[in-house]
């Protein structure tokens, strides 16, 4: 769970909770070296560092949020913290039963405000499971047409056009997502990927590129542009954002398997045999990411993963069972 929520925030927002975390409780800990009976505001300052951690530990959170879960987190912590700060600044007396009465909103409003799934999106998933693209669509239509702005709605049906091979229907999806969230590097990521998967490598690149600046610190978005570049022949950019995927923890073994692979590839490109050649022990040492991606291009709702991916799989194959030795 704590894995998954580092990687939910980041690596610069868990920089940001730590600096945050630290300044505070050094803080306290000075105000804790004095006398509280010769400066009785000692403790009303300890709590209001409190306060301040807890606000900026939701605005930090919260960033990483889309608009949805921020509007219900609000909704559940705004009143608790504004009930913490009166009984801190104005009802210091009522201090305690006011933080009991935040305690308690917060865990109700979990339960009050928790989100409702559509029925027509539940329905799309199952039948997106089944392979019934079409149905799925109709379903996703028509949550959309009842909900516009919801970018989630767009998002999910890119996905399914994606899966049903109609990528230029993807592709208006995600620029309709761009059009509601300009600076949403989801939707950037995704355009880059529908255009790498239509061979369109230039309008990928920019877009990647646009992820990437939204995005530094995510893994994902250094690896798509790598791969793009890859595609393009861009070594020296290639390598830079493998690199940098790399730097960023890449979770699953199939992606540090096919980054290994660029970066081989970029490095013997660019002349440097011994930088190819390391890269090249680290692959082979990705066995189980290649088991992954051999189970998954079998699917058949992988058809466009195939597309893009297959000739590099059976590389990545060929090397790891040492038919081939170098790029």
């Amino acid at each position: 769970m704590l894995e998954q929520f580092r990687l939910f925030l980041g690596p610069a927002r868990i920089r940001a909770l730590i600096l945050l975390l630290g300044l505070t409780g050094l803080l306290s800990l000075i105000l804790n070296a004095l006398d509280a009976e010769d400066a009785a505001w000692v403790t009303s300052a300890q709590t209001l560092l409190v306060l301040i951690f807890l606000i900026g530990a939701v605005v930090i959170v919260a960033g990483r949020m889309d608009s949805a879960a921020r509007l219900r987190w609000l909704s559940i912590l705004a009143p608790s913290i504004g009930a913490l700060i009166l009984g801190v600044t104005v009802l210091p007396h009522l201090l305690l039963p006011l933080a009991g009465a935040a305690v308690g909103w917060v865990i109700a409003g979990v339960f009050l405000f928790r989100p409702r799934v559509p029925r027509e999106f539940q329905q799309a998933i199952r039948l997106t499971q089944k392979g019934e693209y079409e149905a799925a669509i109709a379903a996703m239509n028509s949550l959309i047409k009842s909900d516009p702005e919801n970018e989630g709605y767009y998002r999910f049906r890119a996905e399914i056009f994606r899966l049903s091979g109609k990528l230029d229907r993807a592709r208006k999806d995600y620029e309709r997502m761009i059009q509601i969230v300009p600076d949403s590097a989801v939707a950037y990521n995704g355009l880059a990927e529908v255009q790498l998967q239509s061979g369109r490598y230039a309008e990928a690149r920019e877009a990647g590129l646009r992820a990437y600046e939204l995005a530094p610190d995510e893994w994902v978005a250094a690896y798509n542009l790598g791969m793009i570049e890859d595609r393009l022949g861009d070594s020296d950019q290639a390598a830079r954002h493998l690199e940098a995927a790399l730097e960023h923890r890449v979770p699953d073994a199939r992606h540090r398997l096919l980054i290994h692979l660029y970066l081989a590839r970029a490095y013997s490109r660019l002349g440097d045999q011994d930088a190819a050649g390391r890269q090249i022990e680290l692959l082979k040492r990705q066995r189980a990411g290649l088991d992954e991606w051999q189970k998954l291009l079998k699917h058949e709702q992988a058809v466009s993963l195939r597309a893009v991916l297959a000739e590099d799989v059976q590389l990545a194959q060929d090397i790891i069972a040492g038919k081939v030795e170098k790029l």
